[in-house]
């Protein structure tokens, strides 16, 4: 029988971190908690959790500081929790490696969904190890090591940015609409999230270069191949 899956719940505020531990070990995760940033470091080091849910504002330093420090040790899924739903503010998580977010207020049911769909992500990046480079020009893809490069230059994308490049690369200037990528990226069934997909799409242009990925307006967007070098 294999071990559940571990995630680490940072929250500062006790309704909130005691609801989302509750439903997440009802539905067979081992949790372990943090309340605050220094705190969230240190039970990261210690338990090696699969997934982080990461609520943005904590005491002693900000979500996104805890972030920045957690995946410059270990590459690792992460949910951030935001009370703003700004663009800006979430395109900042993204920048510093989270992989999606949630706004407050959020159904359990939508939280849990996120969760399951992150932890498939990784089960696929699994999959794909032993795979051929992908080369688009001189735009390449590793899917096995899941990296990346524009011409010699390496480019460190996300878990979830690296699987969006992926699902675009598969049909290299073929529009892909935003409820397909929805589904094969995330492993929604509803198009409820557009949003994510263009707040993940203008990340994910800022690191390859915005030219590579043409947005196809009211469908949604392709991916151009490089030119060679």
């Amino acid at each position: 029988m294999t071990a559940p899956r571990r995630i680490l719940v940072v929250e500062d505020e006790p309704i909130i971190n005691g609801a989302v531990t509750d439903r997440l070990v009802a539905e067979g995760y081992d949790v372990v908690r943090a309340w605050d940033g220094p705190g969230a470091v240190e039970a990261f080091g210690t338990h090696e959790p699969d997934l982080v849910v990461l609520d943005v504002m904590l005491p002693g330093f900000d979500g996104h500081e805890v972030c920045r420090r957690i995946q410059a040790v270990r590459p690792v899924p992460v949910l951030m929790l935001t009370a703003r739903d700004d663009e800006a503010d979430i395109l900042v998580g993204l920048a510093v490696g989270a992989d999606d977010y949630v706004t407050k207020p959020f159904r359990m049911r939508e939280l849990v969904a996120r969760v399951a769909a992150l932890l498939r992500r990784v089960d696929r990046a699994v999959e794909l190890a032993g795979q051929g480079l992908a080369d688009l020009g001189d735009l390449r893809i590793d899917p096995g090591a899941r990296r990346v490069w524009t011409g010699d230059d390496e480019v460190h994308l996300t878990p979830t940015e690296f699987d969006l490049l992926l699902c675009l690369a598969a049909s290299p200037g073929v529009v892909l609409t935003r409820e397909h990528l929805l589904a094969e990226v995330w492993g929604w069934s509803d198009a409820s999230g557009t949003r994510t997909v263009d707040s993940h799409v203008k990340a994910l242009r800022a690191k390859i270069g915005a030219e590579r990925v043409r947005t196809v307006h009211g469908v949604g967007y392709a991916l151009e191949p490089g030119t060679d070098r």
